[in-house]
């Protein structure tokens, strides 16, 4: 015993089982809180990548309604006239349909790095604290 009346272990002293606990409390509070923040922002992100892919189809889609009506034209003017006023049409058909693809194709892009709609990165880090949490248990 020493000089207060309290038993010690060793030359350092131990924090009252009370005061573990409170501090453990603390702590998972702090990292649970860490973790919704983390899966918001990562959300967050993905929710803009999805807007952004969804402007990129639509603006395809709208191009694509473009280029059908440039290749009516081209079909008209081909049947109505001679090789200059068709050819010219055919060249505008062709710059639209480079551009619908384009599109289609960034906004496909945009869409895949989206998915899936789950925090990826907020889900391995909660499974890496956990086991970290059950091997400190453990022991």
């Amino acid at each position: 015993m020493t000089a207060e009346g309290s038993p010690r272990t060793g030359s350092g002293s131990q924090e009252p089982v009370g005061d573990l606990v409170q501090r453990a409390s603390q702590q998972l509070s702090q990292l649970v809180r860490d973790e919704m923040r983390l899966a918001q922002a990562e959300l967050t992100e993905k929710g803009k990548r999805f807007g952004k892919g969804g402007g990129l189809f639509g603006g395809a889609g709208l191009v694509g309604v473009f280029t059908l009506q440039a290749l009516l034209a081209t079909a008209i003017a081909a049947l109505s006239l001679v090789l200059d006023v068709w050819a010219a049409a055919l060249i505008v058909t062709g710059v639209l349909a480079v551009i619908t693809a384009l599109m289609a194709t960034l906004g496909r892009q945009q869409v895949g790095k989206a998915s899936p709609p789950r925090p990826e990165q907020a889900m391995d880090s909660v499974k890496a604290d956990v086991a970290e949490i059950k091997e400190k248990a453990q022991r």
